[in-house]
């Protein structure tokens, strides 16, 4: 498998001063995947480096089509499993051997591998397929290796618009190593994608605390917080619309509407006041 040096456009993440990789659910598993980094945050090791989530989703994360719907009257199993939960995955593992863990963790990423391949050649739904198999196999100890996994199920998932559940794979990540970088960038972009403004902002906020040189994370700063305004404006415009027409439907068995009412705002204090108009058209 190739390193992140070798995938492209993977250069925004390099050489990120990660904090503590360290995670509660490492507790009862000795050999939890957990590779030394050196001053700059980066593992000298290759081989360690290999097992990075490999898909960063930058901008053309989507699908250019909706996906096909499957008329085939069957569901696929990664879309109706529903993930256990990981402490009680740690729960079902204490009698567990060391040797049987380390044996499941090794058939989940000949897994992992299969599904980089099949990512590789666009065949994103057998993707994610082979990184479900592999969450269910791989013990919960192996805390990162899992949280790579649901990334790379939440990039397979984004391929095929299927923003919702990879949205949640992104979350579940997350969860298991609060570090991630790449899974709060492409988390990000998924609340922007289904306009969720205000939580795609939080998150890029979250990954320049963690590493400033973020260019994309660095953009999004900038842009967002216009778009979040504009957004409360046109939402607010709407509201004041909607309550104007209710009060229209209200006053006009009186002979009256809203225009015989004119709500004006003191700059000094910002309070509103409501005058009552007998002729509105007589003022204009």
């Amino acid at each position: 498998m190739e390193s992140e040096d070798d995938i492209a456009p993977e250069k925004l993440v390099e050489g990120l001063k990660l904090s503590e990789k360290q995670n509660a659910l490492q507790v009862n598993c000795h050999n939890v995947h957990d590779p030394k980094l050196d001053k700059e945050g980066i593992s000298p090791d290759p081989a360690a480096r290999e097992d990075e989530d490999l898909f960063h989703d930058c901008r053309d994360s989507f699908a250019s089509e909706v996906v096909e719907e499957n008329h085939s009257g069957e569901a696929d199993a990664s879309e109706n499993q529903i993930d256990p939960d990981e402490q009680y995955l740690l729960e079902l593992e204490k009698d567990m051997s060391e040797e049987e863990k380390q044996k499941r963790r090794n058939e989940s990423m000949k897994l992992k591998e299969e599904g980089n391949k099949l990512f590789k050649k666009g065949d994103y739904k057998e993707a994610e397929d082979s990184y479900a198999k592999a969450l269910q196999i791989c013990p919960a100890c192996y805390n990162m290796d899992r949280s790579v996994l649901f990334s790379n199920r939440a990039a397979a998932r984004m391929k095929q618009d299927e923003k919702q559940t990879a949205i949640s794979d992104c979350s579940k990540a997350l969860e298991l190593n609060p570090n991630y970088i790449k899974a709060l960038l492409r988390r990000a972009e998924l609340y922007e994608k289904t306009e969720k403004l205000d939580e795609a902002l939080e998150d890029y906020k979250n990954v320049l605390e963690k590493d400033p040189s973020v260019h994309q994370a660095r953009e999004a700063c900038m842009r967002l917080p216009r778009e979040i305004e504009d957004r409360n404006e046109k939402l607010k415009a709407e509201m004041l619309g909607k309550l104007k027409d209710l009060g229209n439907l209200v006053l006009r068995p009186f002979g009256l509407s809203t225009e015989n009412f004119q709500v004006n705002q003191d700059s000094s204090t910002g309070s509103y006041s409501i005058n009552f108009v007998q002729n509105p058209n007589n003022n204009r």
